[in-house]
């Protein structure tokens, strides 16, 4: 996550640093193949590190019956966590990024074809992996790479676009974010054999942890320094990506809304990217959109109440509160 450094809950929970190890080792693993330049390149961002909190939620779904995550639920969150990273290598070609995770980029070291490739190699293991899984799992993965698409077009079409509403927002977040959240928790409970009404319910927090993750992520944009975030605010809105504090304040009216209106629509140079960031900066949306997040951690909260009482529920219960918490 851009901005502020968020130590998630769900890291904390007792044995998560072993349980991460076998995430690290199993995720080297699955990308090793016998042509060591694409190992090299499939591994660049594997190496390059990360929370990898696909895969620790898939293992605390695990762990909802109170036994240790087997080494099948770690292979389910290392697929959704591969499925995530071929998506970065993808968004990286398309934005034309230099920079991911501090280290220089696939396509920016390798160029555009190798990046393109590489994330496809990602995805044919992640679901090599499902597959080995069963049919449930494989199915639930192949239909979630659909939704992170689906996602991904509703924010390309409406790049530009001051006349974007709120419901192309959320359709967007959730296929490109928090669909595949859902996902890593709701294999973690496939896999561990629980029952329907609990893997139904950890996929319910999944999706509402990940609404509130991206929407954090989006009012970082705006609200962090450029030295938190390794490039200048108001990055998405520089880009025609307008996200829901945008939104929210476009649709507040007013002068302010009628300025940021006429000043956005097409991209922006850095003095008037500077301008629209104060303008979203000084309005409501930002606090409105927070608010928006504070919903879906209640429903993430409500799911973990059809849960039961393991050891690892009050950190799931606290995670997406900590997120939110980390903004506002």
């Amino acid at each position: 996550m851009s901005g502020a450094t968020v130590t998630s809950p769900l890291l904390q929970i007792t044995g998560m640093d072993e349980d991460r190890a076998r995430i690290e080792a199993a995720m080297r693993a699955a990308v090793v193949t016998s042509d060591d330049y694409l190992t090299e390149i499939a591994s660049h961002l594997i190496v390059a590190g990360g929370k990898r909190l696909r895969p620790v939620l898939a293992v605390v779904a695990g762990q909802i019956a109170g036994a240790p995550a087997s080494d099948d639920v770690v292979q389910g969150g290392v697929a959704c966590e591969l499925v995530h990273l071929g998506s970065l290598y993808h968004d990286d070609v398309m934005d034309e990024a230099e920079v991911r995770r501090s280290v220089e980029t696939v396509n920016a070291r390798w160029g555009n074809l190798q990046a393109i490739l590489a994330g496809d190699f990602l995805l044919s293991r992640a679901s090599e992996i499902a597959a080995s899984l069963g049919t449930e799992v494989a199915g639930l993965l192949a239909r979630t790479i659909g939704w992170l698409c689906e996602g991904q077009i509703e924010e390309l079409r409406h790049t530009y676009d001051v006349g974007r509403d709120e419901p192309s927002y959320l359709r967007s977040i959730h296929g490109k974010t928090a669909s595949l959240y859902g996902t890593a928790a709701r294999i973690g409970g496939i896999v561990a054999d629980l029952d329907r009404d609990r893997i139904d319910a950890l996929t319910d927090f999944g999706n509402a942890y990940g609404m509130v993750f991206q929407i954090v992520d989006d009012v970082l944009d705006l609200t962090a320094t450029a030295e938190q975030l390794g490039k200048p605010a108001g990055h998405d809105m520089e880009e025609g990506v307008y996200t829901l504090p945008v939104i929210r304040t476009l649709d507040s009216g007013g002068a302010a809304a009628d300025e940021l209106r006429d000043l956005l629509g097409s991209p922006l140079d850095a003095a008037e990217r500077d301008k629209a960031l104060a303008i979203v900066r000084d309005g409501s949306g930002i606090d409105s959109a927070l608010r928006t997040a504070q919903r879906f951690v209640d429903e993430a909260g409500a799911a973990c109440d059809r849960l039961g009482d393991a050891d690892v529920i009050p950190a799931l219960r606290e995670a997406p509160a900590a997120l939110l918490a980390s903004v506002s």
